[in-house]
Parts: C-alpha cells; structure tokens; sequence
C-alpha cells in the first residue's frame, strides 16, 4: 500500500487566520532565501519480526539551511532551546558552543537516530573533502518516536534515504502530513506528522518560518486558533497513543547571532502551547533555529546583526508559525493504518470546520 497524500486544501486557503502577520507565498520554512525541504518516506507491510520487518511507516525529512558543497566550510548561525528534554537533536551541544549547524537538519524516528547520523556523515564527506581528513563533522539529527504505528523493533530507515532526502529537497510548497519522517507521527490523539508555516517580520523585511515533527499527546485536548476543539470533538482521535515529542525547526531570514537564535528557538514552544501543549514528562520538546543570512566561516565574529529591539517582531512571527505549523500537520494527515492494526485516524475535517465558523475565526 503506497504512502496516502495529504488532504485537500490548507487551513490558511480556507480562510484561518493565526496571528496578525502575514504568511510568505509558500506559508513554509522555505520562504526563508535558501532554504529547501525533502522528504523520503519508508512505507511498507511485512510479516513481524522475525519473520519480517513489520509495518514501517515512517522515513526521514531533511531541511537544508544552504548547499551541501558550502555549508560544512560556511556554517550557518544557529540557536537550540529545550522545553522538555526526553528526546534527542544530535550536535545541539555543538551549536550551543559554536553557534552554527554545519549540515542540513534532519528529522527522522527515535531509533533510525544512528542510521541517519551515518547517512549523514557520508554526505558531508562527499559534499566537502575536507570533512574527516582537516576536520570532524557533527550531523544535527532530531527524533520523534513513531512506535505506535511504525514496527519499532527494527530500524526501517536505511542510511542511504539521507541521500534521497537531499536529493529530494525543494523550495516553494512543502509536502506535509503523513510524510518523510512524519509518516508514523500521531498529535492530540489524530494523525499528524510535517507542518510548516511562515510569517513575515516587519521589523526586519523577512520570513520566519517553521517545520515541526509534531508528535505530542492529550492530556490537555488539541485547540485550534484559541477554539478547544479536541474537547468539543469528544472522545475521537486514538487518545491511547502514546505519541511523545515535537522537533521544531526554525528559519530566519535576517542577520541574527546565535544568542538571538537562542531566543527564536525558545518562542517554538508558546506555539506549541497555544495548541494544547504541556511538554510531558516523557515528551521531547526540542527546538533549533537557525539564520541563512551572516554566514561565516569557523572562529570569525559574526557580522552586523538585527539589534535586540527589532526582535519582537521575529519572536512574534516564530510563534504564530510554529502553531500553525503545527496545526497544518494535523489539517494534511490521512487516516493511516499502522502496526496490529492500529488506526490513526485524521481530524475530521468538516466537524473542525464547523467548529471554527461557529467561534467566528472562519467566515461563514
């Protein structure tokens, strides 16, 4: 059975309208100069282990900050933030001292981590030869656990899919939902996986956009736009879930220094906040953020940067992009049938509507 495509029209076309900014054209990370998005998603139906490899859904989505050729010799500024740490970004101590990611970032499940680490690895050296014989490379790879639809016993992504990932990557309209490293991924008890969404910063003249691996659970129900629609929806979804964490990565197309990165990145979590968020205990609330413009190579000083006061703006646009991301994971997810015949089923799309025409944030 092949991979299902996202569902009809966004969130956004409809009419809904989160925050007061504006979104770029594409309403995605890559509205942000440079930035593009593949995803490679592993979808299969075999026997259990050990006679098989199970039911995989899932796969690996790479978002690449700049040319895989420059960026290893011209890392990108970069901030991380951690709102609940039961979770794993690989080389996030990396950009926490240095200030940069040295390669692309990508997305994938809690035990493909080592897999698509290597794969990254053989990219970096292939992209630049200078990595592993002048100096080391530290991939940045973040995870969300998709066990509950995905057979997690065996590690279904292969360390070749980063290559396909890159390949695939793409600026303008994202694919979302059910795909790349979110294929397996459940939020609030419905199917969700990648959203991506943009805002566009008065203050500094450019798109902040978002990407998340939305992936986190009830209790509280999900709320949409301010509308707690989890809870009027009554008891749907498959709250028996244990769906735990959210990656979100965050893009700014401005000049800022990794300390004002920092802060971007922390801002991810109000977004998820505004959607019913509380960061379990076991969930892993992991955020990066990083900024195309001020490339520099290794140990020089950064250059002129956007000055802390025009940054309300930014910190603005980094929540409204990060919630509505959030919500376009859900709004695009398919109903997909997992592992034991587990069910992830999608946000019913007309119920939902019904209810934000009824609070007034949709035009009747």
């Amino acid at each position: 059975m092949p991979p299902p495509d996202p569902r009809g029209p966004r969130l956004r076309d409809l009419g809904l309208r989160i925050g007061r900014l504006e979104a770029g054209p594409a309403n995605a990370i890559t509205d942000v100069a440079g930035v593009t998005v593949g995803h490679v998603t592993v979808w299969r139906d075999e026997p259990e282990p050990p006679a098989g490899r199970g039911v995989a859904r899932t796969g690996v989505t790479a978002v690449v900050p700049a040319l895989a050729e420059t960026i290893f010799g011209e890392p990108v500024p970069a901030g991380v933030a951690v709102l609940n740490g039961a979770g794993e970004l690989t080389g996030s101590l990396l950009v926490s001292e240095w200030g940069v990611v040295e390669t692309p970032i990508y997305l994938t499940s809690t035990h493909a981590v080592g897999r698509v680490y290597d794969g990254a690895v053989a990219e970096a050296v292939a992209a630049d030869a200078r990595v592993g014989v002048e100096d080391f490379v530290i991939p940045v790879v973040g995870e969300c656990d998709d066990s509950w639809l995905s057979e997690g016993r065996v590690v279904q992504v292969e360390a070749e899919d980063v290559s396909r990932a890159l390949r695939a990557a793409a600026g303008g309209a994202v694919a979302e939902g059910a795909v790349g490293g979110g294929a397996g991924m459940m939020t609030k008890g419905y199917k969700a996986g990648i959203g991506t969404a943009s805002r566009i910063a008065p203050s500094v003249g450019g798109a902040v956009g978002a990407l998340v691996l939305s992936n986190f659970y009830p209790p509280p129900p999900l709320v949409v736009d301010g509308v707690p629609v989890g809870a009027l929806l009554g008891a749907e979804g498959a709250p028996e879930s244990r769906a735990g964490s959210c990656i979100a990565v965050l893009a700014v197309d401005a000049p800022l220094s990794a300390a004002q990165l920092d802060r971007v990145a922390r801002r991810a979590g109000l977004g998820l906040a505004r959607t019913g968020s509380v960061a379990h205990h076991g969930s892993g609330e992991i955020f990066v953020a990083f900024a195309p413009p001020g490339r520099r190579p290794r140990g020089e000083a950064p250059s002129a940067t956007v000055p802390d006061r025009d940054l309300n703006d930014v910190f603005e646009a980094a929540v409204d992009a990060t919630e509505e991301a959030v919500l376009n994971a859900l709004w695009a997810a398919p109903e997909v049938e997992g592992r034991e015949g587990r069910v992830g089923r999608a946000l019913p799309h007309a119920d939902v509507l019904e209810l934000l025409r009824a609070h007034g944030r949709l035009p009747r």
